[in-house]
């Protein structure tokens, strides 16, 4: 059987951004963020409506202030009680999870999209994902890059600015660039 490349993008694996089904899939994400990035003086409960259009999940009580920006929407989930402030970023090509109760500063951006590491893979156009997970209960500061595939553990927290290369364990404070334990 041949995956489509929706379905290899999907499962983490090398796959054409320029396909028709996911050139459609960004052009309904960008509609979206034009709808979602001009409501910010609407209620939260507009806006909470909002992001259920595009998300694969939003909890309850989850606010993700404006302007935001994504790749499809559809791949990230939030928890109950998230908070994203202004300006955030997620290069959603895989799943982006946020666990309940997690705070988010402003300007914060995560990447499940990556791209192959040798010139010619990046020569092909070719593109894959990997996923990123944060934690219950998680402080991100302002700035922070979450890189593809990190999973920040439960309680964490991130220092501002902070550019996040690897896993970080339950509880941990990272701080710096590279994020490295205080």
């Amino acid at each position: 059987m041949t995956l489509t490349e929706k379905q290899k993008m999907l499962a983490g694996e090398l796959y054409r951004p320029g396909d028709p089904e996911l050139q459609a899939d960004q052009a309904r994400a960008k509609a979206w963020m034009v709808r979602y990035n001009a409501a910010l003086a609407e209620t939260p409960v507009v806006r909470r409506a909002l992001l259920a259009e595009l998300f694969g999940r939003v909890g309850q009580g989850a606010v993700i202030r404006p302007p935001f920006h994504c790749d499809y929407g559809y791949n990230i989930h939030l928890g109950d009680e998230v908070f994203l402030n202004f300006n955030c970023v997620i290069l959603d090509v895989m799943e982006v999870r946020i666990g309940t109760g997690t705070q988010i500063g402003p300007g914060v951006q995560m990447y499940a999209a990556d791209h192959p590491r040798e010139a010619e893979g990046r020569r092909s156009g070719l593109e894959f994902g990997r996923p990123v997970i944060i934690g219950e209960h998680v402080w991100i500061g302002g700035g922070a890059i979450i890189l593809p595939g990190v999973t920040v553990g439960d309680g964490a927290v991130i220092g501002a600015g902070s550019v996040v290369t690897r896993d970080v364990a339950a509880g941990a404070t990272v701080v710096g660039n590279p994020a490295r334990s205080r």
